[in-house]
């Protein structure tokens, strides 16, 4: 996953706190009967409430969930609220609740973000010196904005896009979609949900297709974290389970979780830690085969600031690209324990951002977002060593990549030149051959393939929407079907 600052439309909400402060002054009061007061102390009367900002101040259609720092209500932050000051919603009261004069929470039903558009949220305080404050505006999404990654479950059925979130929203969400099996379609199962956490990144399905796992940033505000969720059966719909923090240790740098993916076998989660002090690294995790919990075990050090990984087929290697080294880290898995072993690096590309490995385990892939292009290797079947088969032109800042389930197909997300390379694959060597191009949205980000090899999916961060494409079985060749909202 390339990774996208503020100066590439991301804004972010650093916590903002306000403080009221009391004036008491000392005077001279007319009592009711007309005698004056001796040296009473008297409170001004309080002015009109005021607001400073919404959190969030943008959400996807639908959501009743709005942070989870607030059992999920709507946090209005700003000046001279009482205990009886209400939250209007476009003129009508909501559920209220008092933290302090700076801060009310307000419970915010689907009805409420049922349509797309905006909506005035105020603060109503009755009685003398109360009053009715500015009015702060709050936008409904028709989805989830800043689409960063999508995963398909095993069977076919199911997609989950890990979003951004959008203005000052700070967190990011999950929007879930069933899949036409016949038409490639997407139908979303519901509103999205929420992350807890900023910077959602990426996204992982389990191979048994029982939980998923969102790579959070934490967009520099927070340390970063995975969140976990298992996945109705018969719906696809997400069930929040738990986010667990990143560890965050200074060296190697373990913060802010950047890829996350699922070995083969299902026991272990490997998470590449983009930030902290260079070597960064890649934790392991154990994943509990009941609940889809997650235990940190440990982690080992990359050779640069790692931001993607990716385990081979048999469930015996990692790779880790190293944005800041331009190579690839190579592990061995302890298949007991998923502990992590080094075995050296290869050199990569100019700022390599994404791995990609063939279903048969015997070629690996990386896209180098600098130079353009992708470096192709052979993979050792014994020790997992990669040896370099050259280099394939891309189009411009190359994101992402993926191949069909037969092997013959390959395609590169070009986050700079707005569309999707395709390649066909020597089954022999490994090497790639240019069959095209075809149009994106704004800013392709990440791409993922249907099992049955029929259909592709492409995020386009910019544009805030799915590209649905279906797919040549004789040529690889894509083509457009259809494009959803995210």
């Amino acid at each position: 996953m390339t990774r996208i600052t503020a100066g590439n439309f991301i804004t972010h909400r650093l916590p903002v706190f306000a403080l009221t402060v009391l004036l008491l002054s000392s005077c001279l009061q007319e009592q009711p009967n007309g005698i004056e007061g001796t040296g009473g102390v008297g409170t001004p009367p309080p002015t009109s409430p005021s607001i400073t900002f919404l959190s969030p101040d943008c959400v996807p259609r639908g959501e009743q969930q709005l942070n989870p720092n607030t059992n999920g209500d709507l946090s209005v932050v700003g000046q001279n609220f009482q205990a009886n000051s209400v939250v209007r919603w476009n003129g009508s009261d909501l559920p209220t609740t008092f933290f302090s004069s700076t801060q009310l929470t307000a419970k915010v039903s689907a009805t409420d973000t049922a349509t797309v558009g905006s909506a005035a949220v105020t603060v109503f305080t009755p009685g003398a010196g109360g009053g009715s404050s500015n009015a702060a505006t709050i936008t409904i999404d028709a989805g989830a904005v800043f689409p960063n990654s999508i995963a398909i479950d095993p069977a076919g059925q199911f997609a989950y896009v890990a979003d951004e979130g959008c203005g000052n929203s700070t967190f990011g969400y999950v929007s879930m979609y069933s899949i036409d099996a016949i038409t490639g379609s997407l139908t979303s199962i519901g509103p999205p949900v929420l992350t807890n956490d900023e910077g959602a990144t990426s996204v992982a399905v389990s191979p048994a297709g029982t939980f998923i796992y969102v790579a959070n940033w934490g967009a520099g505000d927070t340390a970063g974290s995975l969140s976990a969720y298992t996945i109705n059966p018969t719906s696809g719909a997400l069930a929040y389970t738990a986010t667990i923090q990143a560890p965050c240790e200074l060296s190697p740098g373990s913060c802010a979780p950047w890829s996350v993916i699922v070995d083969p076998s299902g026991k272990f989660a490997y998470v590449a830690n983009e930030g902290g002090f260079v070597p960064t690294s890649v934790s392991v995790y154990t994943i509990n085969a009941t609940t889809g919990a997650l235990t940190l075990i440990g982690g080992s050090a990359a050779a640069g600031r790692a931001n993607s990984v990716a385990v081979d087929p048999t469930g015996k290697f990692v790779y880790l690209t190293n944005n800041q080294g331009d190579s690839v880290s190579m592990y061995t898995i302890d298949t007991t324990t998923g502990v992590l072993t080094p075995k050296g690096t290869i050199a990569a590309g100019s700022s390599p951002t994404a791995l990609a490995i063939d279903r048969s385990g015997k070629f690996a892939y990386v896209t180098n977002s600098n130079s353009n292009d992708v470096s192709m290797y052979t993979i050792n079947a014994t020790t997992g060593a990669l040896t370099s088969l050259g280099l394939m032109a891309t189009g411009t800042a190359p994101a992402s990549m993926a191949m069909d389930p037969s092997g013959k197909f390959a395609y590169v997300t070009n986050s700079g030149s707005n569309d999707v390379s395709m390649y066909t694959i020597n089954a022999s060597t490994g090497t790639l051959l240019s069959i095209g191009t075809i149009a994106a949205g704004l800013f392709p980000s990440s791409i993922a393939i249907q099992p049955a090899g029929k259909f592709a999916y492409v995020t386009n961060s910019v544009s805030n929407s799915v590209s649905i494409y279906s797919i040549d079985v004789a040529t690889g060749a894509l083509t457009l079907i259809g494009t959803i909202g995210t």
